[in-house]
């Protein structure tokens, strides 16, 4: 992965306190992570930065929507996403991000790429089951919903209810019953 350069935060120029940043993410964005799950992107990223002597903090937040598939019909739709996320930068020997809530970066670092942890973060956002909220509400007028209903198993009422059953089987219920 090439890293995106505008994603990156130089806070050694900073001064100590509070900074924002603010990312528009759309479908490009992805395309560097070669993800292509989503058929259109328009999300909002907050970066609340805060800067203090030993450590650093991050505070993501995100925005908007993703266009994706329904996992049932196949039917594109928007699912408006709203995440957060916290990360917290230290400074020690060597790069480790072991933990998920906290960075150790070298103490000659002067920058920190956060593409990654925004694309991690909108990610798992997206529920693993995906419907349509048509499909919810019953507003969705699909050719697949008529022929999943079609095709599913009908209930034990009309089975029992059926008149046209095989006599041979009739008979075999009689043994049932006679006893």
């Amino acid at each position: 992965m090439k890293p995106l350069k505008a994603f990156d935060v130089q806070f050694v120029g900073l001064k100590l306190g509070a900074h924002i940043f603010e990312y528009d993410i759309e479908h490009t964005f992805f395309e560097h992570f070669e993800y292509d799950e989503f058929n259109d992107v328009q999300l909002k990223t907050t970066l609340k930065f805060q800067k203090k002597t030993t450590l650093l903090e991050l505070d993501f937040e995100i925005d908007g929507t993703v266009n994706i598939n329904c996992d049932l019909t196949n039917e594109a739709f928007d699912l408006p996403i709203k995440s957060n996320f916290s990360l917290i930068v230290k400074f020690g020997s060597e790069y480790n991000d072991d933990n998920e809530e906290i960075l150790i970066v070298p103490h000659g670092e002067f920058k920190i790429n956060v593409a990654h942890y925004i694309y991690e973060l909108i990610v798992l956002s997206v529920p693993q089951k995906r419907l349509h909220p048509g499909i919810e509400d019953g507003t969705l007028n699909s050719d697949i919903l008529e022929t999943l209903e079609d095709l599913s198993p009908k209930s034990l009422d009309n089975k029992n209810s059926d008149k046209d059953t095989d006599p041979r089987w009739d008979s075999l219920k009689k043994l049932l019953t006679d006893k």
